[in-house]
């Protein structure tokens, strides 16, 4: 093995999003004996309500509780479904993933108006919690363009990106305000899903400092998109990480990168979600290209795997990235040999 990206206490989290079936009174002893040091909560299900930590005196503080009780942390919040219906065109399926108060009557304008206020309220909750970073979606009004036919002009996307700067910008100053950052993460159906596109989504907030990213390797990989050197290009934006992999360039070639409307696990998929370790991610050099820029947060694992049981696959991939994981050195290796370091007369 190779040097390793971790500090001592960097934390290994599970994000419960795929887990919001179980209550958080039973998904976390579970994650506890899975070997995670703490929960990345999502903001539906019961695992973290946003207007019960605002508005229920005594909500925040059962939370932190039932964690602690189990040996766990919280060192982040995730609002993606939320997220997604800021920019994005509305239809019946945002309906299914937000809450009945940001639905509404389902007038598109009227849901995009209070998933914004979701959101900033979200930067509020998240201070109450004792969290610096919320991970999340932003939707996109010019995903559906993706492909350029009826041709699509740079004008078009230009529009689409300073949608998402006014639609964005006031929910970022909410987050500012309250001293915690947004981490997007870079995804398809997002206005960011590579490189290119997140310079363009930090081009057009101005480099608004409290909107960064949250680093999947899984969603730039099997596009094609070099996911090594987004650590690099992004090192100061990176708030936080998920552990999650990926396999592509399998299939029997009857689908390609777009998914040919084929359920996940279906053999014909040219790529897949695959429990961390067997897919094709290079988890050690992406470890070493965060501890290269100094990224020293919580690596939490996103578990998805079609064809696996989760408990034996999150299970495992906790026992996958803690063998990565190892104290820094203290000095460098090469020290010894300085005659100002050896020992004797």
């Amino acid at each position: 093995m190779h040097a390793t990206p971790n500090l001592p206490d960097q934390p290994l989290t599970l994000f419960t999003g795929q887990w919001a079936d179980l209550p958080l009174s039973e998904l976390a002893p579970l994650a506890a004996s899975m070997g995670y040091d703490g929960l990345e909560l999502a903001c539906w299900g019961d695992h973290f309500e946003v207007q019960r930590a605002l508005n229920e005196d005594g909500y925040v503080q059962s939370r932190l509780d039932l964690l602690a009780a189990h040996g766990l942390k919280v060192h982040a919040i995730s609002n993606h479904l939320v997220g997604q219906a800021v920019c994005d065109p509305i239809d019946e399926r945002h309906r299914e993933i937000v809450p009945a108060h940001v639905w509404g009557d389902g007038d598109p304008e009227g849901v995009r108006t209070r998933a914004a206020q979701e959101l900033m309220d979200t930067a509020r909750a998240a201070r109450k919690l004792g969290v610096k970073v919320v991970n999340g979606f932003t939707g996109s009004s010019i995903w559906h363009s993706l492909y350029a036919f009826p041709p699509t002009s740079q004008a078009y996307w230009d529009a689409g990106y300073a949608d998402f700067a006014r639609r964005w910008t006031p929910i970022l100053e909410v987050f500012r305000e309250e001293g915690v950052r947004f981490a997007l993460e870079v995804h398809p159906t997002e206005i960011a899903f590579d490189l290119a596109t997140a310079r363009r989504a930090l081009d057009a907030l101005d480099q608004h400092p409290n909107f960064g990213f949250n680093y999947d390797p899984s969603h730039l990989a099997y596009q094609g998109a070099d996911y090594l050197k987004f650590i690099h290009d992004f090192a100061e934006r990176i708030f936080h990480v998920h552990v999650k992999d990926v396999w592509w360039n399998r299939g029997n070639g009857d689908v390609g990168v777009f998914g040919g409307h084929t359920s996940f696990g279906d053999a014909r998929r040219y790529w897949d979600f695959r429990s961390v370790g067997r897919g094709n991610i290079d988890f050690e050099r992406v470890f070493v290209a965060l501890r290269d820029v100094g990224y020293s947060g919580p690596l939490s694992v996103e578990w998805e795997d079609a064809r696996m049981d989760r408990v034996h696959g999150a299970s495992e991939s906790a026992a996958f990235v803690r063998k990565l994981m190892f104290p820094p050195a203290a000095q460098a290796f090469d020290a010894a040999f300085s005659s100002e370091r050896q020992g004797g007369a």
